[in-house]
């Protein structure tokens, strides 16, 4: 259940979502997405907005990295405390506060949270929402950064000796089948749909 932060002033009391903006590291254009989601939403359910927003599809382990310590599922021989114990709000209070999130140990794909704001929930809107984005997804387990850029190098020759088997190991019939500088809004927005709440009610 999605749960809030809220503030006060004077009579009057709201929830509060967070904007943050999601940046695949070492990503060249950057891919990137800019989220509201609540200010008390766990970081379980944080890691759960970030894998829809980006289309990962929840294979691998993962962390968050914050000054306080590195959360996710709870493992003390990694020194991971549990996720589903800490809120966003907790661990990036303010504007320009920073996170790290890890998805996958393997590939090691490292994404960058920045709070860009931190305001009243607006009535009638369902929250988690992703407001724009830039460049698609990797595909899962491509190898991480530099193994995606491979691969994009490899569907963009056709004369390419892997050439036909990446295509097969995508389930592509060609290469144009795949661009990575889409980005569908409405396609993220539906795929997060599962996770929203409205916070305030008209």
């Amino acid at each position: 259940m999605v749960t809030a932060r809220r503030i006060t002033s004077g009579a009057r009391t709201a929830p509060t979502v967070h904007r943050i903006k999601v940046t695949l590291a070492g990503s060249r254009p950057p891919i990137w997405r800019r989220v509201e989601v609540p200010s008390a939403i766990t970081l379980r359910g944080l890691h759960d907005v970030l894998q829809a927003a980006f289309g990962w599809e929840d294979y691998h382990l993962w962390a968050f990295e914050s000054p306080l310590a590195r959360y996710g599922i709870a493992d003390p021989e990694l020194e991971i405390a549990d996720a589903a114990a800490k809120r966003l709000d907790q661990v990036a209070l303010a504007q320009h506060d920073r996170l790290g999130y890890t998805y996958d140990f393997g590939d090691n794909w490292e994404h960058t949270i920045v709070v860009e704001a931190v305001t009243p929930a607006e009535p009638g809107i369902a929250y988690p929402r992703c407001l724009t984005g830039r460049r698609a997804c990797p595909p899962e387990d491509c190898g991480g950064i530099w193994g995606y850029n491979y691969l994009l190098e490899i569907l963009a020759d056709p004369k390419h000796e892997e050439h036909g088997d990446r295509l097969a190991w995508l389930g592509l019939g060609s290469a144009d089948q795949f661009d990575p500088a889409t980005f569908d809004l409405t396609r993220t927005n539906t795929a997060l749909s599962g996770l929203t709440a409205v916070l305030v009610k008209d």
